[in-house]
């Protein structure tokens, strides 16, 4: 008898698994590229917003700023990788001339990816400097006058975890900026 139920259920999940993949149909090219531009522009004013408190302190209010970062965690990363995860990359695809994507993401898969990644991560290290300060910006969440601002020949390269969440936040925005700008340059075609 126990043996015959989980025959039935396993039919049932098995009928019900084929219905919903027929029944859910495909997002269309144009769909991907209006989700993946409404995640852009998502994170691009939570940079804004995480910026105004670098540029005056007294405006930091730690709900919003990690608020904004959590907006970029949750947009990067994989999430980011998945939007650019077919044909629907390339600006000559069904995706339209609505699409600034360049044909080279899918030919760079590897180093897009850790771009999407390196996004994350510096999202990750600001939300946990919020957590660790929740009244008042510190100190300890500004760069240091003539601290190299990372990414170029005299700035400091990530290598790990520990070392992202010891740096200051400020920092590690920059990080972020110069992770996105360099993702524009190198698979934007505009």
């Amino acid at each position: 008898m126990g043996r015959t139920i989980f025959v039935n259920i396993f039919g049932l999940l098995a009928v019900v698994e084929a219905v919903l993949i027929t029944a859910v149909p495909l997002p269309a090219a144009e769909d991907v590229v209006a989700v993946r531009q409404a995640d852009m522009k998502a994170m691009a004013a939570a940079a804004k917003t995480i910026s105004g408190m670098f540029k005056d302190p007294t405006s930091y209010k730690a709900a919003e700023f990690r608020s904004a970062a959590d907006t970029i965690r949750e947009r990067s990363g994989i999430v980011l990788s998945g939007h650019f995860a077919s044909e629907t990359a390339s600006p000559q695809s069904k995706a339209g001339p609505q699409s600034k994507a360049g044909p080279n993401i899918l030919k760079e898969r590897d180093r897009f990816d850790r771009i999407a990644n390196d996004l994350r991560d510096y999202a990750v290290a600001l939300d946990a400097a919020a957590q660790k300060n929740p009244e008042p910006m510190t100190a300890s969440m500004r760069m240091k006058p003539g601290e190299a601002m990372g990414g170029g020949p005299f700035g400091t390269h990530v290598r790990n975890e520990q070392e992202l969440l010891a740096m200051p936040a400020e920092h590690a925005f920059h990080l972020m900026l110069q992770t996105c700008t360099t993702c524009h340059a190198k698979f934007r075609t505009e």
